[in-house]
C-alpha cells in the first residue's frame, strides 16, 4: 500500500517526481521522500520525512535535489513500523557504489532472510522488509547491479514493485513474477516515467508505453541502449491484487491494462443484478463507492443521488494508521444530505466492509437523517482474509465476515439488509467485455478466498507477519 514513481532524463527532475507523488498520494499517507542523482555524475541526494506530499516538499527543498533523475515514495506501512526511519526511499552506500530504493509489495519471507542475514554480520537500520533487498545486493558476488538486483530477487518471495536510482545514473524498475502490485513506464518529452498508476502520467502530461511486465527488469541508462529488458529467473505466475480494481487504485487509472472506473461500475450493475431491493435512491460511500453506484443505479433504474458528502480535507479513512483516528475520522470524513435520504429507502452502496466499525456509523448517520430504510449492497464480496503481499487487511480476528454471517452483519451494522457482490460477479467485473469467464485467471483474491497463490511459510511466521501488519 504505497505509491513509487520515478523520472529519467528530465531537466526538473524532482518537480516532476513531486507531481507525480502527489498524484499517488491515495496510496498512502504516512510519509514521502524523494531522491535525486546530481548533474555531472554527482551523487544521491535524499529528502524524506512523514506527512503528505505537499507538507513534506516546498519549492525550497525541491531547489536542494538537483538532477535530471529522480525516484518518490509515498508509504503506508505494510511491513514495518510507521516511523522516519522506515521512509522511502531508503539511500544506502555499498562496495558497488551508491543506491536507493523505492518499494510496493511485501516480501512474505523478509523475517526468514533477515534472521539469516543478521546471522551473517549485518546490520539493519529499518524494520521494513525492503531492506532485505538491499542487503542481498550487497552481499551478492556478480559484478554489476543489475546481477546483484538478480540474485537478490531469487532470494525474496512476495510482491514488489521496486525502482532503483544507482549513482552510477541507471534507474531500475523490476516487478516479481505474480504481478501482485503495478507498475507502469511511460515517456515523457525525451525521457522515461515509471509510476505505481497512470494517473500520475495524466498529470505530467507523459505518454503511457506499457506495464513492467510480471517478472521483468527494466533497465534505463545502459550505455548500449536507453531502456534494456530482462527477466528474473524462474517462472512466472500473473496473479495481480484485485482489490487494486475494487477500491485501492485512483479511478482515472488503468490498471492491468483495464480502467479502473468502468471495472467500478461493472461491479455495481453486477451488484444490482444479483441484489435488487425496492428503493428511492441510490447512495454512494464517496469517493471509492461512487462508481459501483451508479453501475447499481443504472442496472436497477432507482435514481443516483450524493445523500453522503464527504470531506476532501480529511485522508481515506480505511488507510489512517492510528485505530482512534480511523474511528474518529467516520463522523470528521462524511456528513448525510436531509433533503436526499429523509423518508426515503436509501440503497447504500460500499465498496467494502472490512471491519464493520465505518458502515454501523453511516448507518445510523443516514437513519439520523431520516431515512425511513438502509439498504447496504457491497461492491465486493467478503473480507475474510488478511493479505501478506502489500494491502492491509488486518488480522483476522478484526475481519468481520471471518467470523459472522452476512445476518449477522447486517444486524450488527444495524441496516435493513446487507448483500455482498459475488467472487464471480467481481471477476467478471474486472475482465475485459470480451473476457466474460470470470474464473479469476491471472488475479489474486486471496482476502476473499484464503487461496494464497504465494506460500506464506510456517505457522508461527504467517502469525508474526499479522502482528508486525499491524505495529
Amino acid at each position: 500500500m504505497c505509491g513509487v514513481f520515478g523520472i529519467y532524463g528530465h531537466d526538473e527532475a524532482a518537480n516532476i517526481a513531486y507531481l507525480g507523488m502527489h498524484a499517488l498520494q491515495h496510496r498512502g499517507q504516512e510519509s514521502a521522500g524523494l531522491v535525486s542523482l546530481e548533474p555531472d555524475g554527482g551523487k544521491l541526494r535524499r529528502h524524506v520525512a512523514m506527512g503528505l506530499v505537499s507538507d513534506v516538499f516546498d519549492r525550497e527543498v525541491l531547489a536542494k535535489l538537483p538532477g535530471r533523475m529522480a525516484i518518490g515514495h509515498v508509504r503506508y506501512s505494510t511491513a514495518g513500523s510507521s516511523e522516519l526511519r522506515n521512509a522511502q526511499p531508503f539511500l544506502f552506500e555499498y562496495a558497488g557504489g551508491q543506491i536507493s530504493i523505492a518499494h510496493n509489495g511485501n516480501l512474505v519471507n523478509a523475517e526468514e532472510l533477515r534472521i539469516e542475514l543478521e546471522t551473517q554480520g549485518s546490520i539493519f537500520q529499518t524494520s521494513s522488509d525492503t531492506e532485505v533487498i538491499v542487503h542481498l545486493m550487497a552481499k551478492a558476488k556478480e559484478p554489476d547491479v543489475l546481477g546483484k538486483l538478480m540474485s537478490a530477487l531469487r532470494r525474496v518471495r512476495g510482491a514488489y514493485s521496486l525502482i532503483l536510482l544507482t549513482g552510477d545514473g541507471k534507474m531500475i524498475a523490476a516487478r516479481d513474477p505474480n504481478g501482485f502490485r503495478p507498475l507502469v513506464m511511460g515517456r515523457l518529452k525525451d525521457g522515461y516515467v515509471l509510476s505505481s498508476e497512470t494517473c500520475s502520467f495524466d498529470l505530467v502530461e507523459a505518454e503511457f508505453i506499457r506495464e513492467i511486465e510480471p517478472g521483468e527488469i527494466v533497465v534505463l541508462g545502459n550505455t548500449t541502449s536507453p531502456v534494456t529488458s530482462h527477466r528474473i529467473p524462474g517462472d512466472t505466475n500473473p496473479r495481480f491484487c484485485v482489490f487494486e480494481h475494487v477500491y485501492f487504485a485512483r479511478p482515472d487509472s488503468l490498471v492491468n491494462g483495464k480502467s479502473v472506473y468502468r471495472a467500478r461500475e461493472r461491479m455495481g450493475r453486477r451488484l444490482a443484478e444479483e441484489s435488487p431491493v425496492p428503493g428511492d435512491v441510490v447512495v454512494p460511500v464517496p469517493d471509492s463507492g461512487v462508481p459501483a453506484a451508479i453501475g447499481y443505479s443504472k442496472e436497477s433504474g432507482v435514481p443516483f443521488e450524493m445523500g453522503l458528502i464527504r470531506s476532501h480535507y480529511v485522508g481515506r479513512t480505511f488507510i489512517e494508521p492510528q485505530e482512534s483516528i480511523r474511528h474518529f475520522g467516520v463522523r470528521l470524513k462524511l456528513s448525510p444530505v436531509r433533503s436526499v435520504v429523509d423518508g426515503k429507502r436509501v440503497i447504500v452502496v460500499d465498496d467494502s466492509l472490512v471491519r464493520g466499525t465505518t458502515s454501523r456509523k453511516i448507518v445510523k448517520m443516514l437513519r439520523g437523517a431520516g431515512a425511513r430504510e438502509v439498504h447496504l449492497r457491497i461492491s465486493a464480496p467478503p473480507t475474510t482474509h488478511p493479505c501478506f503481499y502489500g494491502i492491509d487487511t488486518p488480522n483476522r480476528a478484526e475481519l468481520v465476515a471471518a467470523s459472522h454471517t452476512v445476518d449477522e452483519i447486517a444486524r450488527y451494522v444495524t441496516c435493513d439488509s446487507l448483500k455482498y457482490l459475488s467472487h464471480e460477479g467481481m471477476m467478471h467485473a474486472v475482465g475485459t467485455m470480451e473476457d466474460t469467464a470470470g474464473d479469476g485467471a491471472g488475479y489474486c483474491s486471496a482476502c476473499f478466498t484464503g487461496r494464497y497463490p504465494v506460500a506464506l511459510g510456517s505457522p508461527d511466521l504467517v502469525q508474526l507477519r499479522a502482528r508486525n501488519r499491524m505495529a
